[in-house]
């Protein structure tokens, strides 16, 4: 079984990868279902329903928006985010909703696009229900579809599998723990981000691979350089201001005397680029969801900046271990707010980051595990409390406290050999499952707890 390093990081748009990714992709994908059955044609009606956090949060996390842009046939990665806008006030005005662009129905989200804030599906709390009617009122298809963090989806019948995102097919390194990772790089002398490459090449030409991960590296400086040069308020009763414009005007300015501490103001200033353009419904890369997506890229932006000696691939290097370790979460918890907290975002995107930070500094295998460990063992029972429902207050300055975090888990692992080692990653791992499940739901991504009720706003 195998998760593509194109599944964890990929292109999107924000606020919110469980929020706004998955849903567009799930609301396409029902229209899809409906497509094969042949049954667009017949409907005349949709009923999408949302349940628990998707209910309480998604209003501002543009969970609204993502469905309708979605049953108009777009998809995240694709999207051109400057669209969004005219498509929303065309489907709102009208009444009318040009289902996958084939099929033009009436479309009121008044009734049409129900929150059940107060209910919960079994199996996920972020859940859709999609309803098909034909002109008499009958249901032609109905289908529960979950966004289970990071733009992954899953349908309700496929739940029955218990790891329903995987691909199914046969991989030459097969790993789901970091102890099964690290024996396969032992047994033949590979490192982890050539393990993840040759896993790779068993469902992609490799040409594609390089390309892809080439891909997702430009989308994230463009991210950061976006989020450098657009200035103004972030979209929200918040009123919050984007802060990196000014940031780096000040970290440019040719005529300041350059100081040894500027080095963490320039990796707050790459989180907070790219996750205020995510804030701002921006492209980003899930890295391994939007609301952690700054925390890799600044990372990996700081290591192109002061790092002198660069290795050899240096970019992949860094992109399919993050990855590597992203799998090992993904596997063996979880990478959704809405199950985990903030840990499972911020937290994964830290210890992603920590250890292909130690990787392209030439870390043992056992020391990038090291690196992973302490960036996820010091966010242990992060909570996601977001402000109003948006993913700002404190979600951006939270991906500069995991960047940050991240380069100095990796440092401290660069001083270790791995024989004093006292904690392992996949202890650190299921101990992270366990946070999270004994977590109260009002801290997992419902704006019910934490900051989201304590702090006063106008």
């Amino acid at each position: 079984m195998f998760i593509s390093v194109f599944d964890l990081l990929s292109v999107g748009i924000g606020p919110s990868s469980s929020h706004t990714v998955g849903p567009m992709r799930a609301a396409h994908a029902y229209l899809n279902e409906l497509l094969e059955k042949d049954l667009i044609s017949k409907t005349t009606r949709i009923q999408v329903e949302l349940y628990g956090s998707l209910a309480l949060t998604g209003i501002g996390h543009k969970t609204d928006v993502a469905i309708l842009m979605g049953l108009e046939g777009h998809l995240p990665e694709t999207i051109q985010p400057e669209i969004i806008e005219d498509s929303l006030k065309n489907i709102r005005q009208s009444k009318k909703i040009n289902l996958l662009g084939k099929h033009i129905i009436a479309f009121s989200e008044k009734t049409d696009l129900v929150l059940y804030k107060d209910k919960v599906i079994p199996y996920h709390s972020n859940a859709m229900r999609f309803i098909a009617y034909d002109k008499s009122g009958e249901q032609l298809f109905n289908e529960i579809i979950y966004s289970i963090g990071g733009g992954f989806i899953v349908e309700h019948r496929k739940i029955q599998h218990k790891a329903p995102m995987e691909k199914l097919f046969e991989i030459p390194y097969p790993f789901s723990t970091c102890d099964e990772l690290l024996a396969l790089c032992k047994k033949h002398s590979l490192s982890i981000d050539q393990i993840m490459l040759e896993n790779e090449k068993s469902h992609h030409i490799e040409k594609d691979i390089h390309q892809g991960v080439a891909k997702l590296w430009e989308v994230m400086q463009e991210s950061v350089e976006n989020g450098c040069k657009n200035a103004g308020y972030l979209p929200g009763k918040l009123n919050v201001k984007r802060r990196a414009p000014d940031l780096y005007k000040f970290l440019s300015d040719p005529n300041r005397e350059q100081e040894l501490e500027d080095v963490f103001d320039w990796v707050s200033l790459f989180a907070l680029a790219v996750n205020e353009e995510n804030a701002a419904g921006g492209r980003v890369v899930t890295a391994p969801t939007n609301g952690g997506a700054g925390v890799v890229p600044a990372v990996l932006h700081y290591y192109e900046k002061f790092t002198k000696k660069k290795c050899d691939r240096w970019v992949e290097v860094f992109l399919l271990t993050a990855a590597a370790i992203g799998v090992l979460y993904k596997k063996g918890a979880s990478i959704s707010a809405a199950e985990m907290g903030c840990q499972g975002e911020v937290g994964v995107a830290c210890s992603m980051a920590a250890g292909a930070l130690a990787a392209v500094w030439g870390a043992t295998p056992k020391q990038v595990e090291i690196a992973a460990e302490i960036g996820m063992e010091h966010n242990l029972g992060l909570t996601c409390d977001p402000v109003d429902g948006l993913v700002q207050v404190p979600c951006i300055e939270r991906n500069t406290m995991g960047a940050i975090k991240a380069i100095n888990a990796a440092r401290l692992a660069m001083q270790r050999s791995g024989q004093d080692s006292k904690v392992s990653l996949d202890e650190v791992i299921k101990t992270m499952f366990q946070t999270g499940q004994d977590m109260q739901s009002i801290y997992k991504e419902t704006s019910l707890g934490g900051l989201a009720v304590n702090v006063i706003y106008c």
